[in-house]
């Protein structure tokens, strides 16, 4: 069953799993040696059909820090650290949160090639760079003012997008990824907020620089059994998964690799100048599920969050003014 929850109570539930079902591996995979994939008409590596990364919603986005300077860490070690985080949140949800019943969510992940203490790979030290001053005082504003005017709600509380990354990044439901091939062309659609990627392979030359998109302006090509594309002319905006927010000088180099019939490897290497100190990448599988589901991402029906959370800001204005 999938329920559209908010992230806060979701996330809640599913780190409760955590305790009875355990870590993933999230760890990359060697592509078999000397093996083909099948090939499209026009001779692309065949990945078309549905994928799903839910077992890598398992593992930590960043580094516990109860593991920061282990070189090897063992499937109990990263099991403890993540049974004592999802204790503290439990706690949370019996104080009022309503994360409701854990049968809710999507479960089912299992240990395959040891433990994956986080998705971010490097740094090696598994951490997000430190912010610019630039994106601490960004952060910082974001924080108070969040809720406070259309403009500073996250496009995802809109219904508009979640960002190239938080489309592509595992999440607490929803990880489906149904990839089409045309000439020329390969298409990532994502379940949650129900839009495609079009991603162009003919070589084309990058849009104007004044044209900014919500999710950017993506070329593809193709290097032996590994996609890659790169993304830029992000719109100014505050959705991305880790970080927070991003700038218009974000660039995003994805390498979606091969493994063999039933997985893919996906990279992503995110560059900032504007926001973060310095680069950082992410790693983790895609693995092909034919018997997934889509279904309708129905993100505006009954959604009152924009609505409610601007007449609360706006009675606690009245409230500010009126001195009380």
């Amino acid at each position: 069953m999938r329920v559209h929850l908010s992230g806060s109570v979701a996330a809640v539930a599913c780190a409760a799993a955590l305790a009875v079902f355990g870590p993933s591996s999230a760890a990359a995979q060697t592509p078999d040696a000397g093996r083909e994939p099948a090939r499209t008409a026009d001779g692309q590596p065949d990945i078309q059909g549905l994928w799903n990364s839910i077992d890598a919603f398992f593992v930590p986005f960043e580094r516990p820090d109860e593991l920061a300077g282990q070189a090897d860490v063992s499937d109990e070690e990263l099991q403890a650290v993540l049974e004592a985080q999802a204790e503290q949140k439990v706690a949370a949800a019996d104080s009022g949160t309503g994360a409701g019943p854990l049968h809710w969510y999507e479960f089912g992940a299992t240990s395959e090639t040891g433990a994956t203490p986080a998705l971010v790979v490097d740094p090696p030290d598994g951490r997000l760079p430190a912010l610019t001053p630039f994106g601490s005082q960004r952060r910082e504003y974001y924080q108070v003012h969040r809720h406070d005017a259309a403009e500073t709600i996250a496009p995802s509380d809109r219904c508009v997008s979640r960002g190239l990354l938080g489309k592509m990044l595992p999440t607490f439901y929803n990880n489906g990824k149904l990839i089409l091939q045309a000439p020329g062309y390969v298409v990532i659609f994502s379940e949650m907020i129900h839009n495609a990627r079009i991603i162009p392979l003919d070589g084309r030359p990058a849009i104007d620089d004044g044209i900014r998109l919500w999710e950017g302006d993506a070329r593809g090509r193709w290097e032996g059994n590994t996609l890659v594309v790169e993304t830029a002319n992000y719109r100014d905006m505050g959705e991305m998964r880790g970080s927070d927010l991003h700038s218009e000088q974000l660039r995003i180099v994805e390498r979606f690799t091969v493994v063999d019939a039933e997985t893919i490897n996906y990279e992503a290497h995110i560059e900032d100048p504007k926001t973060f100190t310095d680069d950082w990448r992410i790693a983790f599988p895609f693995k092909r599920d034919p018997n997934y589901q889509i279904f309708e991402y129905a993100c505006h029906e009954a959604n009152y969050s924009v609505p409610n959370m601007l007449s609360g800001a706006r009675a606690d204005e009245r409230k500010a003014a009126a001195g009380r």
